[in-house]
């Protein structure tokens, strides 16, 4: 199994482009279900949950054409309405293949999703959606099935009682091809949901309330194809703001976005960081002293981001004074606490709030990447701890990170990975500069 060694204590200086936004690029690959027309997405991200989500359609009966970072979609029609075990236990966008072969065959069988073990995540949001729009839902095995009697769905109105991110796309792509309108109310707001949203708009879909908790959406007969491009993923973004600001490095960050980030940005700043905005989406982040303690919680957007909360937990491992972090979203998100705790870090938890003695530094050790963000978070303690980390387990770091090292490596940093790693990962170079600091 596959490893990465860190030598810490550089100071990382140069330019990092950020990919696209994978939480964004999964559900947009699978918007290649509901139209028989070419779709066309750029800057779809080389990560092993792209590649996952390719296998599936593939199976389903969809082809991908693949050119570095765009990929071509087009199902003419399907070899299979079922998604098995073996294809979705990977990760948990999976489960979106569901709503939209339910949406345009009116039929759809699909395993329960699999993903990072970071709490309980009921899919019984998406399923009373599917309900609320009559689709007729049944279990077998432990499959999903998803069924419309009359062959199309007639539409309906569905009040999520908590925002899910999936579970709004879910949903979303049942309704685009229902026989009549529906309305989706307390819809996630996230900026991956706008950006599929505007891909299915672009298609032809009638949906109004783009960025609102509220959907109205009127089912069309079809959908066409259309040419997409990928918004900059905000957590990658946010990922190598912290590195700068950890490693008192100078960084400029190529293809970024700050309004996706409102509460990472004045985080970053109450902690001692020097952000500019340098215009034509380039944005440089100055790490300074040690970082300053900060408090934060949590929240569904536009709040502070659960995807960053192990990344800024290692910042206050190192700030000057005391930190405390409430995780808001997903119950067992704390698991990196221990591996933070083997490199010296100083947290106590009680329940969902974090409290942290920051220390003057951190050692390097042998740490285990327990989920995507977690292994990321380690990441970013190795680049600062005093001497060696090794970080096993980072099978769960490709999944989210394009070619991490190369671009930690082009900045400075001492990593290496042990072992080979997959063909996919290896040859890809495009989008990857060293730029003098």
């Amino acid at each position: 199994m596959e490893s990465i060694k860190i030598l810490g204590g550089q100071s990382l200086k140069g330019s990092i482009p950020i990919s696209g936004a994978k939480n964004a690029a999964l559900p947009l690959m699978v918007l290649g279900l509901l139209t028989d027309e070419p779709l066309v997405l750029e800057g779809i991200p080389n990560v092993t949950d792209t590649h996952s989500m390719r296998h599936i359609l593939e199976g389903i009966g969809t082809s991908v054409q693949h050119f570095s970072k765009r990929f071509v979609l087009q199902t003419h029609h399907t070899t299979s309405l079922q998604a098995s075990y073996d294809d979705v236990r990977k990760m948990r966008a999976s489960f979106l293949v569901l709503g939209a072969m339910l949406g345009r065959f009116g039929l759809g069988q699909v395993s329960l999703p699999g993903g990072c073990v970071i709490g309980v995540r009921p899919i019984n949001y998406h399923l009373e959606g599917f309900k609320a729009l009559g689709a007729l839902i049944d279990t077998s095995n432990g499959d999903i099935i998803a069924k419309a009697p009359s062959g199309r769905l007639p539409g309906g109105h569905y009040t999520f009682p908590k925002p899910t991110v999936t579970g709004s796309q879910n949903v979303i792509f049942a309704a685009v091809l229902a026989k009549g309108e529906s309305r989706l109310d307390n819809v996630a707001i996230e900026p991956e949901i706008t950006d599929v949203i505007t891909c299915l708009q672009k298609m032809g879909a009638k949906i109004e309330g783009k960025g609102t908790s509220t959907l109205h959406i009127q089912g069309v007969d079809a959908l066409s194809g259309t040419q997409h491009a990928v918004l900059p993923d905000r957590i990658e973004m946010g990922t190598y703001m912290v590195a700068a600001a950890l490693t008192r490095g100078d960084l400029i960050i190529e293809g970024g976005d700050l309004a996706l980030l409102p509460h990472v940005v004045e985080c970053l700043e109450q902690s001692g960081s020097t952000i500019t905005e340098l215009g034509h989406n380039r944005i440089r982040i100055q790490g300074h002293d040690r970082p300053q303690p900060f408090h934060l919680s949590t929240a569904p957007y536009p709040g502070f981001p659960t995807d960053l909360q192990a990344q800024f937990m290692t910042l206050a491992a190192l700030a000057d004074g005391e930190s405390t972090i409430v995780e808001n979203i997903w119950e067992n998100r704390f698991m990196h606490v221990a591996e933070l705790a083997r490199m010296g870090a100083s947290i106590t938890l009680d329940h969902h709030c974090a409290t942290i003695q920051g220390k003057p530094h951190l050692t390097g050790a042998h740490v285990m990447a327990t989920d995507l963000r977690a292994s990321v978070g380690l990441v970013l303690a190795a680049l600062v701890a005093h001497g060696e980390t090794t970080i096993h387990r980072i099978y769960h770091l490709d999944r989210g990170y394009e070619v991490l090292e190369r671009k930690l490596q082009n900045c400075g940093a001492i990593i290496h990975r042990i072992g080979s790693q997959e063909e996919f990962m290896t040859d890809q170079h495009d989008g990857v500069s060293a730029v003098a600091s």
